[in-house]
């Protein structure tokens, strides 16, 4: 039996519109391998991801800076109001079995530099460029999600 992944879509919350149709199809590749979406909740590859997740019948966890579940983007299953700040960011990546980065700003490179510190995989869509080993870069969507299966759910035992 396949073990549940959870998979922390990160990126900018003020992204293009390039960077929200990525982590759209990425969030709906991802629930199509039945992985809960974790995100920071908010706008922008967050919310992209979440709405891909849902319109793909997926399950979606924001954990939200704030105090208010109010705050969180509309494609959340279930909202955490952390009133953490950028500090829920070290929250999502221990909560998270990979991540994927879709763009770059610089809470998306907290984000990465946490996961491979603690080796959590880290795969980037259009990202900065790392200056360190420890960040896979992929080309699209599809590309991210087959090297995650690879990484994750070929892991499982049959």
């Amino acid at each position: 039996m396949n073990a549940q992944r959870y998979v922390g879509v990160v990126g900018p919350g003020e992204a293009t519109p390039e960077q929200r149709r990525l982590a759209r199809q990425v969030g709906g590749l991802l629930a199509g391998r039945r992985a809960v979406v974790v995100t920071g909740g908010l706008g922008g590859v967050m919310a992209a991801a979440c709405r891909g997740a849902v319109e793909a019948g997926g399950t979606t966890l924001g954990l939200l800076p704030g105090d208010d579940r109010a705050e969180g983007n509309p494609y959340l299953t279930v909202a955490v109001p952390t009133g953490l700040g950028e500090m829920r960011n070290a929250l999502l990546v221990r909560s998270s079995d990979a991540l994927i980065a879709v763009g770059g700003s610089w809470g998306t490179m907290s984000e990465i530099a946490l996961a491979v510190r603690i080796g959590v995989p880290v795969i980037s869509i259009g990202g900065w460029r790392m200056p360190a080993a420890g960040v896979l870069d992929v080309e699209s969507p599809a590309e991210a999600v087959e090297c995650l299966h690879a990484l994750l759910w070929r892991k499982d035992p049959v």
